[in-house]
């Protein structure tokens, strides 16, 4: 189904990433699974499926290391990645009053600009190549609702998604799909930490009455990186179990 294909998957490590990278290995593309932890992209890697995979260390807030990755990526497979998985993030929750500078900086920094730098280097490398292709970032329900304690990653959220709409619109006529996936409550490593009573509050809003997988996720993210969805670009699609 993606024989042939590159695919980049920034937050490869865990959850929702390496959950990405098992998928798109399994429809034979080639992986690129990117993490701030090197080794835990490199366990992804070890995991997958076929061979041609790589993984890489990288900080997606900086500019530097985002074009060093891409040029160690055209280095070693001579063309650029067509697919595109923006799945890094992370939380830093407080309430408003007592929410730091820095950790909204951070939130930002990681979700918004790290998403935005990796797009766009993405965007540049497949225009000079002539080449189509389709970038997944991943939003998330909060970013559609809210939520008490998340302002900075609400925000972060919020944003990916009309960012995504926008980058849709100017890279149509190069043939560049930019599409959004809005994963409801899923069980990850970044979601265990919270609190129970937070967990059941979510639980109830859920109408399926369970939280997502993973796996779920995942073949949202494969749909649209594959050609399957060749006439979808700037949607966004909610894995939410209904919630929204």
């Amino acid at each position: 189904m993606l024989a042939g294909k590159i695919a980049f998957v920034t937050g490869a490590g865990g959850g929702i990433g390496r959950a990405t990278c098992q998928l798109l290995a399994k429809a034979n593309a080639k992986i690129i699974a990117s993490d701030c932890n090197v080794t835990s992209a490199k366990e992804t890697i070890g995991i997958l499926e076929g061979n041609g995979h790589m993984a890489i260390r990288i900080d997606v807030s900086n500019g530097k290391e985002v074009n060093d990755a891409f040029n160690n990526i055209i280095e070693n497979y001579h063309t650029p990645p067509s697919i595109i998985v923006n799945a890094a993030g992370i939380i830093r929750d407080n309430f408003l009053l007592n929410l730091t500078e820095e950790d909204f900086d951070k939130v930002l920094n990681v979700n918004l600009k790290g998403t935005f730098l990796i797009t766009q280097k993405a965007c540049q490398h497949l225009v000079d190549a002539g080449k189509p292709g389709s970038i997944v970032n991943i939003s998330s329900i909060v970013g559609k609702r809210g939520n008490r304690g998340q302002c900075n990653y609400a925000s972060s959220k919020a944003a990916v998604e009309t960012f995504s709409k926008s980058v849709a619109q100017e890279m149509a006529r190069y043939n560049i799909r930019c599409n959004t996936v809005l994963p409801g409550f899923i069980s990850t490593s970044m979601t265990e930490g919270v609190p129970d009573k937070v967990k059941d509050m979510f639980h109830s809003l859920i109408p399926l009455k369970r939280f997502g997988k993973p796996e779920e996720v995942a073949e949202v993210i494969k749909f649209l990186s594959s050609d399957a969805s060749s006439y979808v670009t700037g949607t966004s699609i909610f894995v939410s179990g209904g919630l929204e």
